[in-house]
């Protein structure tokens, strides 16, 4: 046992102390370094965490969770060996993946021919997990394809004192690129002109050549549906080139640090998230958890990992012992969290729905009389068909 740690440690991994066999052992591979560590190494850390309290309280039924965590730096083959490693020899009962979509295809493949369930946290929710829903894919995380495109365009109709002249920048992966492509389709039903879309590598040192085309276009609003490091770089490139339009961006867990730090009262951040700026209690007890915890990264980017503890400790309390990738995937089937303010609503699955049943938005500003972040637009929701 101590070999297999010592092991893990170093293949980079974040682990918990390993626990006897009685317990639930869960795997996760993640990009904990890498340009989108900054959106995927927080929801992780918020996972140990509340990993770590569940175990200190007592675990699951008296039963501990241990959580193996291995870095794929958004590799796509680091990922797939990962998956590998996860499933024959450290035999989890269920795999997470957060980390890029570039990864999604690996990590689904393996977790398929070991008919091992696979949780999305902090990485995008794939199609997979709509309705009817993949029997093996489920998805915690906050942002995803469709629904997102549409409320942000309909955020900006609504906005919009002008026509609209839109343009968009996306990450050159998989779901980024398809969501950009979406949303540059739906937005000519509502009436707005697409006047150009940058599809931006993810390894790119100066965003300035992908600014200048959007500039040249022309646009007076740009939406960037990506990880947060183009998103926001894209935006900082088009205001040093002196581009002053409206820009609304997907509000990653970076997000809220980042409109205090613009301070630009034109950028929107659009998102599912209640950010902790609103001080609910269930923030209060995720800022206390970190203070006591080991955790790498600020209290407030935690609520993430944060939901993926409560729906992993909501499924694993209906699953029978001894646990089988089988009936964590039956237990799956059936959750209800009540997400106590950190989403609009609850989180609840069915068998044909492993997203959720309704996705919340609310509308995020930096205003510059108030200097504080502001509602721009409180929830709103979309039934999940």
């Amino acid at each position: 046992m101590l070999k297999r740690y010592l092991c893990a440690i170093a293949a980079a991994a974040v682990a918990l102390p390993a626990f006897a066999q009685d317990a639930f052992v869960i795997g996760l591979t993640g990009a904990l370094t890498g340009p989108p560590a900054s959106t995927n190494g927080p929801a992780v850390d918020g996972l140990r965490l509340y990993v770590e309290r569940l175990n200190a309280a007592g675990g699951i039924k008296g039963k501990k969770i241990n959580l193996i965590v291995l870095d794929d730096s958004a590799e796509p083959s680091k990922a797939a060996a990962n998956a590998k490693r996860l499933l024959t020899q450290e035999n989890v009962v269920l795999i997470i993946n957060s980390s890029l979509s570039s990864t999604f295809a690996p990590t689904v493949a393996e977790a398929k021919r070991a008919q091992v369930p696979l949780l999305f946290m902090g990485a995008v929710c794939p199609k997979e997990v709509y309705p009817p829903a993949d029997p093996l894919q489920f998805c915690t995380t906050a942002y995803a394809g469709g629904y997102d495109s549409r409320a942000a365009l309909a955020f900006i109709k609504e906005t919009a004192k002008e026509p609209v002249r839109i343009g968009f920048a996306a990450m050159a992966i998989p779901l980024s690129r398809g969501e950009i492509d979406y949303a540059e389709e739906h937005s000519k039903t509502l009436g707005m002109t697409p006047v150009g879309k940058e599809v931006i590598p993810p390894p790119t040192p100066d965003y300035t050549p992908f600014a200048t085309k959007l500039k040249e276009a022309n646009p007076n609003w740009v939406f960037s549906w990506a990880p947060w490091v183009t998103q926001v770089r894209t935006f900082e490139a088009l205001r040093r080139l002196g581009w002053q339009g409206d820009y609304i961006a997907w509000a990653h867990i970076e997000a809220e640090g980042e409109l205090v730090r613009l301070k630009d009262p034109k950028l929107y951040v659009i998102g599912a998230n209640a950010l902790f700026q609103d001080d609910l209690p269930i923030h209060k007890e995720i800022i206390a958890a970190a203070k006591a915890g080991n955790v790498k990264y600020p209290a407030q980017q935690m609520a993430e990992g944060w939901i993926g503890g409560l729906v992993l400790e909501a499924a694993l309390n209906n699953v029978a012992w001894p646990p089988t990738p089988a009936k964590v995937a039956a237990a799956m089937q059936s959750v209800n969290v009540d997400t106590k303010g950190l989403r609009g609503g609850a989180l609840v699955w069915s068998k044909d729905n492993h997203f959720r049943t309704r996705q919340y938005y609310r509308v995020y500003k930096w205003d510059t009389a108030k200097a504080s972040i502001v509602r721009a637009k409180d929830w709103f929701a979309y039934d999940v068909k």
